[in-house]
Order: C-alpha cells, then structure tokens, then sequence
C-alpha cells in the first residue's frame, strides 16, 4: 500500500512536471510561429471553400513570415481585430 501511494506521488508529480513545460512552449509556438484557424463562410470563394460547400476549411496561420516581412504577392493575410 505504501509503494502504491508513493507511485502515485511520483506520477503526479512527473505530470506537473511536464504540464509547466508544455504549456509555456504551447503558448509561445501559437503565439510566436504559427496557430490553426477555421476558415468560414463565401468571404474566401473560390481560394478557400471552394462550390459553395458550407464545411469550412482548416488553415494554418503563419506568424513567422509576417514578423520576417516576408509577405508576396497572392499571399492571403488574416486580420485579427482587438
């Protein structure tokens, strides 16, 4: 019964461990490189949900580039409003 609990302990606290790693680095990946965005709606036809389908589409939204400047032409740009 001992060795159970002090199992547990060391699992919990193994998972903590990794759960105040995994967070920060989360947070500034999403932040800093790159995040996942749901497309929606005809704003985007015929580039993004093409036919008229109501499914949205999954994009992946680079921060990287703009933060380098490294926009082209034909590049689709997300706005985001505060």
């Amino acid at each position: 019964m001992a060795q159970a609990q002090g199992l547990g302990k060391r699992y919990i606290k193994a998972f903590f461990k990794g759960f105040f790693v995994a967070v920060p680095v989360t947070v500034t990946f999403l932040d800093r490189v790159a995040c996942v965005a749901r497309v929606e709606g005809a704003s985007m036809q015929p580039s993004l949900n093409p036919g008229g389908r109501q499914a949205s589409d999954v994009v992946l939204l680079n921060h990287w580039s703009i933060r380098n400047y490294d926009v082209q032409r034909g590049d689709i740009v997300s706005l985001v409003g505060l």
